[in-house]
């Protein structure tokens, strides 16, 4: 019984050191970084920072977009202040010629031009 056992165990020691074999072949093409998935780490890591500045940038303009936008709305919401008190205003003005009765229509004579005109020296 003791041999069966022996002899199972050892079975058991090799198939674990075959195991422990193919799992650091693996993790030695896993991390080697001039191909294979190493690389492919490397590329996405890179990929990952350079986008990671990017929207750095693009949060920096879109931030000062915004603060342009505020300002240019504050400047058009005064003017329109404005632009209703002129309408208040127009409002409170009597109408033009309202007092003085129809108008009379003007008649403006201009004299012919001569066609051709000399010059003088």
């Amino acid at each position: 019984m003791e041999l069966i056992a022996d002899i199972l165990l050892g079975a058991g020691a090799l198939g674990a050191a075959a195991y422990c074999l193919v799992l650091s072949r693996r993790l030695a093409a896993f991390t080697r970084l001039e191909s294979g998935m190493g690389s492919a780490i490397a590329v996405l890591s890179a990929q990952v920072d350079d986008m990671t500045r990017a929207l750095d940038r693009a949060r920096g303009a879109a931030t000062s977009s915004a603060d342009a936008l505020e300002g240019r709305t504050r400047r058009a919401e005064q003017v329109a202040e404005r632009l209703e008190l002129l309408l208040a205003s127009m409002h409170d003005l009597p109408e033009p010629g309202g007092d003085s009765g129809p108008r009379r229509q003007r008649v403006v004579r201009r004299r012919p031009r001569p066609e051709r005109l000399e010059v003088a020296e």
